[in-house]
């Protein structure tokens, strides 16, 4: 669709207009009607879950629910470290060898126990399913050995220092249930069972594991919602039809702080949100010369977006990884300079008018995703680009589009969510494209750098952390001066609850343990 440009948007661009329409619309509100029935919690999302399995769906929300049903070896923990899951052993023991030991007597929800099968089966069908989203993070997958009952071996052909974190996103389900492909059943290890679900509503209902292996969850059950409208979400959160929040809007943050039913959590994030350049540009298109690149990032005022816009509530990126993460390193600043703009694009042989560009990007992506989109234009224009913006609804084509297959476009509003914890496997992710990749369209939009693979290569090679920091780092430099992004930011992680329920916990990857909250009485 074209989204155009309201008067109270361009306004609120501009700096002008805040969030009193919307807080007005919700003084009104009622207290608690028609909450959940007692011993449940109901969370809002702002995206559809369509599986309880992560092999293709991991925006950051899911991943709460997610683990609430199935569990890894490992999990990342509040410190962005990898702590044990199913796994009492995860230890490096040789440069190219990994030893594990399965917990004793952990079983599934179906009565079935954890064996090493099921890991063996589970990377299997990570590998195999068709767009998998973890397959990028992983340069070599391991084969497992076993060695007895319990414990095994990770082998790979080359050191792959980050894999007790890599581990923590495979989710594992028993090897005679397991497929290539996004899993609709709930049979897993984890808190809680399924009892109910709708992919195409995105609604689901969990019940407690009662043959859980673990400490015994505090809410007997948990209902999801899909609720993508951010308002509804607000609205029904404070009149007590749901429980949890994620992913708001300063300004609808601002009408939430202060209730007395009403807690707000908020944390630093690991998720990079991006203006993303589409790099399967022909060769002599203007986007495919980085010079370009960098001149339309002087276009855009970052300041404006990030505190008039977003309120604050993010921070620029100044790297290509959030700096968050364990490993990432500051290289360089987004600088707003539109004169600077205008003449690197006149160098360029680009004068007013000849650059007419597509902006794409999923309603939801990130919070006031349409607002910062609308500004963009703005200031595109300011210095004599054109931009059209093409916004596609949750569920829709887009992911043909992202891999070049459903139509044209220049620039991508993208959220990258960075479940595990450390730089590197990130950036294998988002920057590790190959020619071999991209021929099945598995790069990350097209981003094929031959110094970014060999450094890559170079830091999973090294076994000393130190000297692989040092690659980590350069590697880093060299994927910001490419000028992958026209501007990029790390949002808080943002969490909205009624105070009924107790020790959330939201951690930096924007989940939390839902095995861990409680009711209070």
């Amino acid at each position: 669709m074209q989204t155009m440009m309201s008067r109270r948007t361009l306004l609120k661009a501009l700096g002008v207009a805040g969030g009193a329409v919307a807080a007005g619309a919700l003084s009104g509100c009622a207290g608690p009607t028609g909450g959940p029935p007692p011993g449940s919690v109901t969370l809002g999302l702002n995206r559809s879950l369509v599986s309880l399995d992560n092999k293709l769906n991991q925006f950051d929300a899911a991943v709460t629910v997610q683990r609430a049903v199935r569990q890894g070896l490992t999990r990342i923990g509040p410190d962005l470290a990898p702590i044990p899951v199913l796994a009492d052993r995860f230890e490096l023991t040789a440069p190219t060898q990994w030893t594990v030991r399965l917990r004793e007597d952990v079983r599934y929800s179906d009565g079935t126990p954890l064996e090493i099968a099921d890991i063996e089966t589970a990377l299997a069908m990570y590998q195999q399913v068709s767009g998998s989203y973890l397959a990028a993070f992983f340069p070599e997958w391991p084969a497992v050995v076993p060695i007895d009952e319990r414990t095994f071996t990770l082998e790979t052909n080359r050191p792959l220092p980050v894999l007790d974190y890599l581990m923590a996103n495979v989710l594992i389900t028993p090897a005679a249930a397991n497929v290539p492909e996004e899993l609709q059943s709930g049979v897993g290890s984890g808190p809680y069972t399924v009892t109910a679900s709708n992919r195409g509503t995105g609604d689901y209902t969990l019940r407690r594991n009662e043959n859980y292996w673990a400490d015994r969850p505090r809410v007997d059950q948990v209902q999801v919602r899909f609720m993508p409208e951010e308002s509804n979400r607000v609205v029904a959160l404070r009149s007590g039809e749901i429980d949890i929040i994620d992913t708001i809007s300063p300004d609808s943050a601002e009408q939430l702080r202060g209730l007395a039913d009403i807690q707000i959590d908020h944390v630093k994030g690991t998720r990079l949100n991006q203006l993303f350049y589409n790099f399967r540009k022909p060769e002599d298109h203007p986007l495919s010369r980085a010079s370009v690149r960098q001149a339309l990032s002087f276009a855009v005022d970052g300041r404006r977006l990030a505190e008039d816009i977003l309120a604050g509530s993010v921070e620029a990126a100044r790297g290509p990884v959030a700096e968050t993460l364990n490993g990432s390193v500051v290289c360089g600043e987004y600088t707003y300079d539109p004169r600077r703009a205008k003449q690197m694009l006149e160098a360029e042989g680009i004068a007013d008018g000849d650059l007419n560009l597509t902006l794409i990007w999923e309603t939801g992506e990130f919070a006031s995703d349409t607002t910062v989109m609308e500004a963009v234009v703005q200031m595109l224009g300011d210095v004599g680009v054109s931009v059209r913006l093409r916004q596609f609804e949750p569920g829709g084509d887009i992911s043909e589009w992202r891999q070049g297959r459903g139509g044209d476009w220049d620039i991508l509003g993208n959220g990258y969510a960075s479940p595990v914890g450390a730089a590197l496997p990130i950036l294998q992710g988002m920057y590790g494209g190959t020619p071999e990749r991209e021929r099945t369209r598995d790069t990350y939009h097209g981003y094929v750098n031959p110094e970014v693979v060999a450094l890559l290569d170079e830091a999973y090679a090294e076994v000393d952390p130190d000297r692989r920091q040092v690659i980590t780092a350069e590697l880093q430099q060299v994927v910001w001066d490419s000028w992958p992004s026209m501007w990029a930011f790390v949002p808080n992680s943002v969490l909205a609850y009624r105070t009924r329920i107790s020790d959330v916990g939201l951690e930096p990857t924007n989940s939390y343990e839902l095995a861990r909250i409680g009711l209070e009485a």
